[in-house]
């Protein structure tokens, strides 16, 4: 698998191409985070916003579908205590309903052939008033991005979609989501973060 392959190397690009943007993620995904939450995120991947949530919660449930991805997450937060990992499909999530307090997707949507799914199974194991916190690459834009994306889709990655801002904004709008803010982390690939209030 194209995720499992790339793991060890996946910081490594992202440092080397976009390390501005990268390195705000997580810290910007932690400040939508309180000290009581509960907090679940998909797709944790190496680890980049799960290790600054860790920081902040009470406890987190760090899920990928790729093992080599909560490999590397794993090693990046093994002095946290409050950190489990398991291997999990966004689109199908194992929890009940209104489980968590905030709920995280980082880079995923963008890859999933169905979006809407992952989206309402987030929406669903977050408890009433909790967030379902959102950062996806913005990459049409910038001719950089584009040529990143490629490079990217050659080594095997598969983009379902591709976002500019209004094209992000108007994703979760034409799926009737109407409490929607954003954040944008501004860079050579731009990460905006979709924060939806349930």
């Amino acid at each position: 698998m194209f995720w499992d392959n790339i793991s060890p190397l996946y910081d490594l690009f992202e440092i080397i191409y976009n390390h501005k943007v990268y390195s705000e993620i997580g810290k910007r995904v932690s400040e939508y985070i309180d000290p009581s939450d509960e907090v679940l995120e998909c797709a944790c991947g190496t680890g980049i916003i799960t290790f600054p949530i860790a920081l902040k919660c009470k406890s987190l449930v760090a899920t990928d579908f790729s093992r080599g991805m909560l490999k590397q997450a794993e090693k990046k937060c093994r002095t946290r205590k409050n950190v489990e990992f398991k291997l999990s499909d966004i689109t199908n999530i194992e929890y009940e309903n209104g489980k968590f307090d905030k709920a995280v997707a980082g880079n995923v949507i963008h890859l999933l052939p169905d979006p809407g799914k992952a989206l309402s199974e987030l929406e669903r194991v977050v408890k009433p008033g909790g967030k379902v916190i959102i950062p996806t690459y913005i990459n049409m834009s910038k001719q950089s991005a584009t040529l990143a994306v490629k490079f990217l889709e050659l080594l095997g990655a598969e983009f379902k979609k591709q976002f500019d801002l209004e094209s992000y904004k108007s994703f979760f709008a034409d799926m009737g989501y109407t409490n929607v803010e954003f954040d944008v982390i501004d860079g050579k690939m731009p990460c905006a973060i979709a924060v939806i209030t349930r």
